[in-house]
Parts: structure tokens; sequence; C-alpha cells
């Protein structure tokens, strides 16, 4: 029992994040619609969609700042409906938008945080102090944050989000219309915390998961329509393959020939691609070769989550 008196709700223990038929609505939309996910203790988890998908309404019920219209989800035990306050003692938010006061420096900033999560002083400095430095903001602790590029506020934002040494980090679309270098740096850091704690991750960039995410779940429509690692979905793709070739004079008749052995086949300036279930490599060259085409040069197209997600929903993937 904890020290006031509410006991955890039973659970699987090698579980933190726990979500039992968790739906919202708002009015006539159905933004996150009976969702089911195990998340285990030590995963970084990446949920995947597009905007609208229902990402964030999920992560602000795990968050308590959304009360689910049904079902019910837990976070290491303690339940989200029941035990918001107990919930919130142990997570981490950084929210898509920073939540930074401008006119203050880093220390100070990470000093309010602290101090609203009950920290002491000392404690707070000798934290802010090691985040600082570990997060390569140490030269620019008493700098007015008002001053500091997109990337140094995302970094802040995560550093606010750990102050208080939570056991759960949600970090809701962290690297959002960052500059590449600025995301590889806060991917650099994320990296560090793996293992560490349980993050769950929100993103639309697929790059992000495939690099960062021990497990992805893909929502659109307010539904998890894919989860695996991301070598299993990408598994989930290789029934279907696709080859590009580079090649000059190619000719109608050879074009017809591949149209009449292959599902798909594109030919634009000098490109073939080809795509179909089964592609033997070196039938096509020697086809290609046969009808007096130059090769320039010939691949198998290894799939992406790009793809995963375009055969899942059937849709681009909308920002």
């Amino acid at each position: 029992m904890t020290s006031n008196g509410i006991e955890p709700v039973k659970m699987d223990d090698e579980f933190a994040i726990q979500t039992f038929d968790l739906t919202r609505v708002f009015g006539n939309l159905v933004a996150v619609d009976g969702i089911e996910l195990n998340i285990k203790k030590g995963e970084l988890f990446a949920l995947l969609g597009p905007n609208g998908a229902g990402k964030t309404t999920t992560i602000n019920m795990l968050c308590c700042l959304l009360k689910p219209t049904s079902g019910t989800a837990t976070i290491l035990g303690y339940d989200i409906n029941r035990q918001p306050f107990r919930v919130k003692e142990i997570i981490g938010v950084s929210p898509q938008e920073t939540v930074i006061s401008e006119r203050l420096n880093p220390l100070e900033n990470l000093n309010l945080i602290g101090r609203i999560h009950g920290l002491d002083a000392r404690e707070v400095k000798i934290r802010s102090q090691q985040l600082l430095e570990i997060m390569g903001l140490g030269e620019r602790a008493k700098d007015q944050v008002r001053k500091f590029s997109g990337g140094m506020k995302r970094r802040l934002n995560i550093m606010m989000a750990l102050i208080h040494n939570p056991k759960i980090l949600f970090l809701d679309e962290p690297t959002l219309g960052l500059d590449p270098q600025a995301r590889r740096a806060i991917w650099d850091y994320i990296v560090q915390l793996k293992g560490e704690r349980t993050i769950l991750l929100t993103t639309h960039y697929m790059d992000e998961a495939d690099f960062l995410a021990d497990r992805i779940g893909i929502m659109d429509n307010g539904k998890v329509v894919a989860l695996g690692t991301s070598t299993e979905l990408k598994i989930s793709m290789l029934g279907k393959h696709t080859m590009i070739i580079y090649a000059w004079n190619i000719t109608q008749k050879v074009i017809k020939e591949m149209r009449s052995k292959y599902a798909e086949v594109e030919v634009t300036d000098g490109t073939m691609i080809i795509t179909d279930k089964k592609l033997d490599f070196k039938e096509i060259v020697d086809l290609l070769h046969s009808s007096g085409a130059v090769v320039r040069s010939a691949y198998i197209k290894e799939p992406t989550l790009d793809d995963v997600f375009l055969h899942i929903t059937g849709t681009e993937l909308r920002e």
C-alpha cells in the first residue's frame, strides 16, 4: 500500500503501460477507438501515424490530461481513471509544444518544474547540472531561453520532463519541425535513455521510429492497425518486391513483354520499376540485354516503414 492508502491495480509485472479498450470520442468523432496496448518495462515504444490518427489523444489520456470516454489504462499498476495523481508522480511528459518560459534561463526553468514536483533545492540543482551537461547546454545555463534555437528548446523541454527522474517518459513529437542536425542530437540523447526507463514516443517520422524504437505501433483513424518490431513490420511487406532498373534504349516491345510477366511495370525517363510477388533478378536483366537495352544499374528495393504504412492504410502519410 502506498503512503496515501491507494493500492496499485493488479497487473502483469512485465508491463509498464497497459491499455484496456481505451476509447475517446469527441462529438461524432471517434478519436481513439478501443486500443489495446502492452508496453514492457524499459521498452522504447513508438506510436506512428499521420496527424489526426489519435496519437496525441492517446498520450493525453495516458498522462491523465484527458479522461477516456470508455475503457482505461494502467501506468505501473495505477489506473488513469481512479489514481491520476499517482500516475502523474511517476511520469514525465515532453509535449509537442514547448512549455518553457522564454524569459527565464534553463536553470530557472528546471528549478521551477523541479520544485513543482516537490524536489528540494539541492536535488534540483544537482539534477539540473547533470542534465544540462548531458544535453550539451551547460555553457548556456544562464542565457535566456528566448535566445535559443528550436533544437535547444526541444532539448530543454525533454530535460524538464526528466528533472524529477520519472519511471516513464512520454515524448510527443520530440523532433517536430527541427533540422536534421538538431533531430540527430535529440536521437542521440534518447538512445542514452533507452533501457533506463520506459519511453513512449509518438512521431510521424518513419525514420525516427526505425532508428529508435524497440517496437512500433501504427495508428490510423483511432485504431492500432499494425504492431511489431521494425523488422517484423517490414517482413510483412516481403510478399511484394520491387526492382528498380536504370537503362537506355528500353523498347516498347520489351515493356510489353515485362507487363505480360509481372503485375506492375512502370517506365519513366530511362527508369523501369517492376513490382510483383516474385521477381527473378537475372531473368529480368537478361531479357533487357537481349532486347538491346543498356542496363546502367539494377537493384531490389528493400521495404521501408513508409512502404509498410502505405501497404496497411492504403494512403499516403498525411502530415
